[in-house]
């Protein structure tokens, strides 16, 4: 796929109400998700001539975290958020919950692997700082526990 084609693609997910799109073109697969700010992260899901350029996290997202008085929990690699154990269930945690040492607060998946990652302080959620099923850089903040 052409890098124009790839633009064209770009510029249609970020103008459109879409919050996924995936093009499949002979053997070549892309598919570009749109995060919670203002970016769109692009990811070739089969290996594919084109390449995948990820965005730094928000600047809004660091700022907030700031703000934000508390102990903030990082991102301890790169991939995707998710809130839940599945589609559908209940969230680990929500915002005024009480959370001890080892209590699992979110899974990043990464290479298709599912990692619980563990709250490392006992306290009570402040902020929730991504959403759901948004693509995460290591070290960027998720959660804030005052």
């Amino acid at each position: 796929m052409d890098l124009r084609k790839l633009k064209k693609l770009i510029d249609l997910v970020q103008e459109s109400g879409i919050s996924e799109l995936e093009v499949t073109e002979g053997e070549e697969k892309v598919k570009i998700v749109k995060s919670g700010g203002s970016g769109v992260a692009y990811a070739a899901p089969n290996p594919a001539p084109v390449a995948a350029p990820v965005l730094a996290p928000a600047p809004a997202v660091a700022a907030a975290a700031a703000a934000i008085q508390g102990h903030v929990v990082k991102s301890p690699m790169v991939g995707t958020f998710y809130r839940s154990p599945s589609p559908g269930a209940k969230h680990f945690v929500e915002v005024g919950d009480t959370v001890r040492s080892g209590d699992t607060i979110c899974i990043i998946e990464a290479m298709k692997l599912l990692n619980e990652i563990e709250c490392d302080k006992d306290g009570v959620i402040k902020a929730i700082l991504v959403e759901n099923g948004q693509p995460v850089e290591y070290g960027e903040p998720l959660l804030v526990i005052d």
